[in-house]
């Protein structure tokens, strides 16, 4: 069973998405997350930009390639203090679910946000109130989700309110829709406490929600000045062996997208990961 490998566009730094596809397509990728207001810089994709013939046209440069859009990356700070900030960017994340299938994607991606304004690490975000205001602004974006058949792709993190796999699986028992599922980055659930038992953090994660998980992020990490630091795919400490494992028994051909992986690394880590994957 050979691992379904792909990359965010976005870490092909090329201003010309005509390039980025082949680039992508000649590295022998099958899959991307597009963040549009990233890749596709020359191109206007502000709240109220999008329509089924911007979506139709961007598709087809990708599935002329044969690379599938596997997740759209809508990133923003759903509980951001300003709250007109906020609202533009669920509208925004909205648009996103309107126009998905018109991309050939049924996923739009986001993380959990920050209590302040930028993204930055405080254990503000670990408390009760921030939760709260999650689970909220995630439910009324699962509800347009409904609306049009698709999913919202939840990320969690250790600088976010969704910062362990407990807490995730509690955002998926208080919003009870299966138009919510996970994007799941094992390296983001890594902590300078946790990381010497990082199979148990990994193992539990498949507990709590492994049928959820719809897409698997791929980055890897190492510690120095006691501080986890994030490195390319290969480079680090993650135990790939262990992952693939679990997601060739559990999640067969789910898309494994490389992220902090940039150039010069994309090539030597596409080959750790198919040896890791091949190997498991």
């Amino acid at each position: 069973m050979a691992a379904n490998i792909g990359i965010r566009a976005h870490d092909i730094e090329d201003p010309s998405i005509d390039n980025v596809v082949n680039i992508i397509a000649k590295k022998g990728l099958s899959a991307v997350q597009l963040a549009l207001s990233k890749s596709l810089q020359n191109y206007n994709s502000e709240l109220g930009s999008l329509s089924p013939g911007f979506a139709k046209k961007i598709h087809r440069v990708f599935e002329i390639k044969d690379i599938q859009i596997a997740v759209l990356g809508c990133y923003f700070n759903m509980i951001h203090p300003d709250h007109m900030e906020r609202r533009k960017g669920m509208e925004l994340f909205k648009e996103h679910l309107r126009f998905a299938r018109d991309f050939g994607c049924s996923i739009v991606g986001t993380e959990t946000g920050n209590v302040q304004a930028e993204i930055v690490y405080t254990e503000e975000n670990f408390s009760e109130q921030p939760f709260l205001e999650v689970v909220e602004s995630v439910k009324e974006l699962v509800e347009e989700a409904e609306r049009f058949g698709v999913i919202v792709g939840i990320e969690g993190g250790i600088n976010h309110p969704i910062h362990t796999p407990e807490r995730m699986k509690r955002l998926l028992d208080l919003v009870p829709s299966n138009n919510l599922q996970v994007i799941y980055d094992p390296a983001n659930f890594i902590s300078i406490d946790n990381y010497h038992n990082q199979e148990a953090v990994i193992q539990k994660a498949f507990e709590l929600f492994g049928d959820r998980m719809v897409i698997v992020h791929a980055k890897d990490f190492i510690i120095e000045d006691e501080q986890v630091k994030m490195v390319p795919v290969g480079q680090g400490l993650l135990n790939y062996d262990f992952l693939f494992n679990l997601l060739k028994r559990k999640k067969p051909f789910i898309n494994i997208l490389m992220e902090s992986t940039k150039e010069p690394h994309i090539d030597r880590s596409i080959a750790y990961l198919k040896e890791k994957y091949e190997n498991s």
